[in-house]
């Protein structure tokens, strides 16, 4: 019999009983035995910056047909070009996955081994001198013979929404040390710091599509949890003020993502980082969940909107996007903390039976949250 929303707000086990343990517990097995990830493990041949910093090139990029040595690179919409330096951007993500992973099974378990695992991630990736990631992303989607590095570039860092809560349910193993805990709560702020002041942060903060909604949901992430109440309140001011009135429209759509050549695939992530955004920020006296425009529009809206093509993809009324179509819906976690907060059971529902894992490349990368456990 399928559990109630009330089921799933209970205390003790009650509360993860969303939770495939099974898959969760085969998942965190893997991690142990994973290598750990390092920024210094790959060397970018056309990165301005040095080892210790991070590079990617634009997704829709390619080398000119018109130039012998195919600079500057023309932009194709829509078309990912395989070529590309990736490999920060996957390792990243790589990271950050495994100590998911661990921190989830740690939460799940109490069992040490999970938590010893996912610190060793975090402090060789965050912290050790010789291996660590610099906290800037200056190079990140470069453009070969246009730009060392673009303000764009932030989003490559979505993932890292995981980190801070993952080290939240690792602080009470005694391989999470006091001086750790800090050593990666300055790193975030740093972070958090560069993006909000330099320029190419500035700029990403205030596009007007999926890219600022991203930047506020890391802001909001970084900032719950290095304490910068003052972020806080501006990511929760933004989000009434421009993100909500800016990228809305009246029945619930984001127009700016539905012209795009993967309308589908962008439709749902940036209302998969819209609900984040409301679960971070929410509370008591001050509820983005129940928030409303003076028109109307609201997260429930946009979730009104989208939640039937989710549960009937042949519904959706625009042409399939041009890559990746058969790769969506997948078990976004938006699902889940909707239902969670609104007490929809078929949002629950519809996230379980989504698939978790999928093969796609650019759904699994456009999925920010790899363990939802050590978010609720």
């Amino acid at each position: 019999m399928m559990r109630t929303t009330e089921d799933y707000n209970g205390r003790g086990e009650e509360r993860f009983a969303f939770i495939d343990r099974g898959r969760l517990l085969r998942q965190a097995e893997a991690s142990l035995h994973a290598d750990t990830v390092h920024i210094t493990d790959d060397v970018a041949p056309m990165s301005e910056g040095g080892i210790h910093d991070f590079y990617s090139n634009g997704d829709y990029w390619w080398p000119n047909p018109e130039t012998a040595d195919g600079l500057p690179y023309i932009r194709r919409d829509g078309e990912s070009n395989p070529n590309n330096f990736d490999r920060h951007r996957l390792g990243l993500r790589r990271m950050r996955t495994h100590t998911a992973n661990l921190a989830a099974a740690y939460k799940l378990t109490g069992e040490e081994k999970y938590a010893e695992k996912a610190v060793r991630f975090l402090k060789e990736f965050f912290l050790d001198e010789a291996t660590r990631m610099n906290p800037h992303l200056l190079y990140a989607q470069a453009i070969p013979g246009i730009c060392a590095g673009r303000g764009i570039g932030i989003i490559d860092t979505l993932h890292l929404i995981d980190i801070p809560f993952a080290v939240e349910a690792l602080k009470p193993s005694s391989a999470m040390s006091e001086e750790i805990v800090q050593g990666l709560r300055s790193w975030f702020a740093a972070y958090l710091d560069w993006m909000s002041t330099h320029p190419n942060g500035i700029e990403e903060m205030n596009t007007d599509n999926n890219h600022s909604v991203c930047w506020f949901v890391q802001a909001a992430a970084f900032a719950w949890f290095t304490g910068n109440e003052n972020m806080l309140q501006f990511c929760r001011q933004r989000y009434k003020e421009v993100l909500l009135p800016g990228q809305m429209a009246a029945d619930g759509s984001f127009p700016r993502e539905m012209e795009r050549t993967k309308p589908y695939g962008y439709a749902i992530f940036v209302l998969d980082n819209m609900v984040t955004l409301c679960h971070i920020l929410s509370t008591p006296e001050d509820d983005l969940w129940s928030f409303e425009l003076p028109d109307g529009r609201s997260i429930r809206r946009g979730l009104d909107f989208l939640f039937p093509y989710l549960n009937d993809k042949s519904s959706w009324p625009l042409p399939p996007d041009v890559e990746h179509f058969d790769g969506w819906p997948a078990q976004v976690s938006s699902l889940l903390f909707a239902g969670l907060a609104f007490g929809e059971e078929a949002y629950v529902r519809l996230w379980q039976r989504l698939e978790p894992e999928p093969s796609d490349t650019e759904s699994r990368r456009n999925i920010a949250i790899r363990q939802p456990l050590l978010w609720v």
